[in-house]
């Protein structure tokens, strides 16, 4: 597998796959028509009828990610879907592939935002932007508007993230020599894309409704971990790495982007090991393992704050206020959007996200953990 660049940010260097091999149509066509099977009772038995997926059969990464695309939607669907109860035993013959095939792209098998934004999209016009008004979704639940919005305005934001994910090593890079016009492109540049990334963010209401996201498309994002209705977890039958045993496993959230986690290492900025610290740190097992690893990289090296501080130059210390500041304006906006879409439509103070881990305090505390990375004037 070659190595990822990042020219599109944490989006994948080439547009997803938008088919699998004619081996896996009968998967592909069940995939299809999961948008109108979840309405009925044939989903499940459909599932358990399916052949063997030919998972050992892929090649590519495109392919093995398509693959676990699909078998994603498939699995949450099973799991959660809306005619009956919720079930929590998945099949062998779609356990031990969407397991086999996830293992290998060092995600866990469950949706994750990988599956549902980062390789689940195509550009309507292939020449044209990676822009929501130009992407449609490979896989939806119901599908609607509603839900195509959410999740292509997601995908913009991670393409319009790309300059500042560019700039971060760059960054690092110029700390560690003491290059401090460097440091202040980069910083320029890190705090314009945070800018952009709110603009895109601010265009969620125009096409998708808060009661329509809380009922009709969250209820599928959720996982078996911290959820009532799995207290044991779920079975994943024939997968020998489980041994029997019933797993729990985070559902989708935005908090398993790594665009933000990024700009954090790479902008020094720490948080208090509380409970959404930790949460936090558990999800970058649903990052792909090439995203991880720059964050894990970025956390290394000259410490960005201390060079700043260090430096003596007030045009400095200003471009590192700016990308500070930008980065507790998305923060800012992104719990505004959790209260309009979760608190509000829920008649509650207090959410717990498709994660499983309630948020709003902790949200706040990390609006407030940015600024205080704010540096003063002597």
């Amino acid at each position: 597998m070659n190595e990822k660049q990042f020219l599109r940010g944490f989006l994948p260097d080439d547009d997803p796959l938008q088919n699998l091999p004619t081996a896996c149509q009968d998967w592909e066509q069940l995939g299809a028509d999961l948008r109108k099977l979840v309405l009925t009772r044939h989903l499940r038995p459909m599932v358990r009828d399916l052949p063997p997926f030919p998972h050992t059969s892929l090649i590519t990464g495109r392919e093995k990610w398509r693959a676990i695309n699909l078998m994603g939607y498939i699995t949450s669907l099973y799991v959660l879907g809306t005619h009956g109860e919720p079930i929590s035993t998945i099949p062998a013959n779609l356990a031990v592939p969407f397991h086999a095939v996830a293992a290998e792209m060092g995600v866990p098998p469950i949706l994750s935002y990988a599956i549902q934004a980062l390789h689940n999209w195509r550009r309507i016009d292939p020449a044209g932007p990676i822009a929501a008004e130009n992407l449609t979704l490979l896989q939806n639940f119901a599908g609607g508007m509603d839900e195509e919005w959410f999740v292509t305005l997601h995908i913009e934001i991670e393409a319009a993230a790309a300059p500042a994910i560019l700039s971060l090593r760059q960054l690092k890079a110029a700390a560690e020599q003491q290059d401090f016009g460097a440091m202040e492109r980069h910083l320029e540049t890190i705090g314009a894309t945070l800018e952009t990334m709110t603009t895109i963010l601010k265009k969620m209401p125009e096409r998708c409704d808060p009661y329509i996201y809380y009922n009709r498309v969250r209820p599928f994002m959720f996982g078996w971990k911290d959820n009532e209705m799995f207290p044991e977890g779920v079975l994943y039958e024939g997968v020998e790495a489980y041994g029997g045993q019933t797993v729990q496993l985070r559902g989708e959230t935005g908090a398993q982007s790594s665009v933000v986690p990024a700009i954090d290492a790479a902008l020094g900025i720490g948080h208090e090991r509380d409970e959404m610290r930790i949460y936090l740190i558990e999800m970058f097992d649903y990052m792909p393992d090439t995203d991880r690893n720059l964050i894990y990289e970025l956390q290394k090296g000259a410490n960005v704050r201390e060079t700043v501080q260090g430096s003596g130059s007030p045009s400095l210390r200003d471009s590192y206020n700016f990308a500070i500041e930008k980065l507790s304006d998305f923060r800012i906006k992104h719990i505004e959007y959790a209260a309009m879409y979760i608190l509000k439509p829920a008649k509650s103070t207090e959410g717990v996200g498709t994660g499983g881990t309630p948020f709003t305090f902790y949200l706040k505390k990390h609006i407030a953990e940015t600024k205080t990375h704010l540096i003063t004037a002597d």
